[in-house]
């Protein structure tokens, strides 16, 4: 998944908690995050605006950041509340990285098919559930 594909599938799915997200798509949106938190920094200090600009953006890709988060843990085959580990200290945030950065469950869980294979199926690749 590209840069742009994975920022579009975050953003139009902001409020889609269902569903897997691939790995690519949740880093790439990570990075779009932040680049986008940094400029708006950027405009904040050079006009003078203590943050309002910054917040608001930061504000806009909440909903977004969370669903693609449920998503990507979905995709390992864990629940999106382990979402919450975030809130613990250090600790939290590197279980959560770890997390997020394992490869996903091959084939169909609980939450869907796989998102690799049913990219896969859209070019013409490999089916995107087995027939039963």
């Amino acid at each position: 998944m590209s840069f742009q594909d994975a920022v579009r599938s975050a953003l139009t799915q902001y409020v889609t908690f269902s569903g897997r997200a691939r790995r690519s798509e949740y880093w790439f949106f990570a990075l779009f995050n932040f680049l986008v938190l940094m400029v708006a920094n950027f405009i904040d200090r050079a006009i003078g605006l203590n943050s309002a600009l910054y917040g608001v953006v930061a504000l806009a890709l909440l909903l977004p950041g969370l669903a693609v988060g449920v998503r990507r843990l979905h995709d390992t085959n864990r629940s999106g509340w382990f979402l919450l580990l975030g809130l613990i200290p250090l600790v939290g945030a590197i279980v959560l990285i770890v997390f997020c950065v394992q490869d996903s469950q091959a084939g169909m869980n609980q939450y869907g098919p796989s998102p690799k294979l049913v990219s896969d199926d859209a070019v013409g690749g490999i089916d995107a559930a087995p027939a039963v």
